[in-house]
């Protein structure tokens, strides 16, 4: 069945295109039109942007009321009852126009819950989800405390590292993550610790790309991104401390960054529950971090958004907050902002089709009241009216025709 929305102001991803009409089917999934529409209707006040993307996120935590033990609560929960979790915090993203996330620390719940959403089976926003792949001891290992024996499959040496990528591809994985550095969250490391070998690395990024996966690689420090890079990873998660000579070869080899900014700020303050461990390293990371940040975007590298939600630290339907932080933070105008979540995030994970609308794209849209991509203000839940997931509406409703 085809519908419509007549004399809304509408934002494609990349540009405004004023006053329009935009038609899309919903047996499809797709955009079938967008035109001009004459402008003072009385759809006027209402907006129309691409369904955002975060291309970072950790559906896997506990999307209850409370704070239970943030490393405990998945080593003492079944799977069944942290895939419903993981759909709530999936559902929370999409309340504030989120309409796909990438998942960056998956396995079989987080495969299953994407393969659940695509069919039709449930309804929420599109899920990507990649397979880790770390060393003993590395940063994801660090996630499970040392006494515990069933912990998530590791890989040390070359042969080992193309063996655990080809069995995320076989369990269904859109892509890889590793980690070239250490972190904050886990425990026992420091985020200066090199994580794998260089033969590790290019082993990883060689298996991934060859069965048609990208790779996204963890990495705080100069070492670790300058590791990620030379090997061929198709992003850098964080990347902390990038210098001037890291952010032009980034942008040259067209590696895009999620800068994670909020998340790190709540952990260098000691918020949300974290230990004095991870706060001295949340701190010590972004002591510098702004000014490093900002001379890597006039150097060109492609930022977006991303923003290492997982329910505790950094909630799902905090993107909305992410985006004016990414604006004050890079120096950036609205609508550069919010190409970061639509557009250019739709190009980082492989999805180009995504995030944006035009003829024959997927109907994927939030219908809001003000204008984004003049001011980031106007992007709050509040103004919300409706989120249209595959030509689905999945939250609101839409304004009746003529109103």
């Amino acid at each position: 069945m085809d519908a419509e929305l007549a004399g809304v102001q509408l934002w494609n991803g990349t540009e405004s295109r004023g006053s329009s009409t935009l038609r899309w089917s919903a047996g499809s999934g797709l955009v079938t039109a967008v035109e001009s529409a004459a402008e003072g209707t009385a759809a006027a006040e209402l907006s129309v942007i691409p369904g955002l993307i975060d291309t970072h996120v950790h559906l896997i935590g506990y999307a209850g009321t409370g704070t239970p033990d943030f490393l405990g609560w998945p080593l003492v929960t079944r799977p069944e009852e942290q895939t419903l979790h993981g759909l709530a915090q999936a559902r929370s993203a999409l309340a504030v126009g989120v309409t796909t996330v990438r998942d960056l620390s998956a396995d079989d719940i987080q495969f299953s819950l994407a393969r659940a959403l695509g069919q039709g089976i449930i309804e929420g926003p599109r899920v990507f989800a990649y397979g880790i792949v770390s060393m003993t001891g590395g940063h994801a290992d660090l996630f499970t405390p040392p006494a515990v024996t069933q912990r998530r499959p590791t890989a040390d040496g070359p042969d080992a590292s193309r063996a655990l990528v080809r069995h995320w591809a076989r369990a269904g994985a859109d892509g890889i993550k590793i980690a070239t550095s250490g972190g904050v969250l886990s425990v026992g490391d420091k985020s200066a610790w090199r994580n794998h070998t260089t033969a590790e690395i290019e082993a990883i990024v060689d298996e991934a790309h060859a069965l048609g996966m990208r790779v996204a690689a963890h990495a705080h420090t100069e070492d670790g991104i300058e590791r990620a890079v030379d090997a061929g990873v198709d992003s850098v998660e964080h990347a902390t401390l990038i210098s001037r000579e890291l952010a032009a070869r980034a942008a040259a080899a067209g590696v895009t960054v999620a800068p994670t900014l909020l998340i790190n700020e709540v952990i260098a303050s000691g918020g949300a529950g974290v230990t004095v461990e991870q706060a001295a390293k949340g701190a010590e990371l972004v002591l510098r971090r702004d000014e490093l940040l900002r001379q890597a975007a006039n150097e060109g590298v492609d930022f977006v958004l991303g923003t290492d939600a997982n329910g505790r630290h950094v909630r799902f339907g905090e993107q909305l907050d992410e985006l004016r932080r990414m604006s004050a933070v890079l120096g950036w105008s609205a609508e550069r902002t919010l190409q970061a979540a639509t557009t250019r995030a739709a190009a980082a994970i492989g999805h180009p089709e995504l995030g944006r609308l035009e003829s024959g794209s997927p109907a994927d849209f939030v219908v809001l009241r003000g204008r984004p991509w003049e001011s980031l203000d106007s992007l709050r839940e509040e103004n919300i009216v409706a989120v249209v997931v595959r030509g689905r509406v999945l939250v609101g409703s839409l304004p009746a025709a003529g109103s």
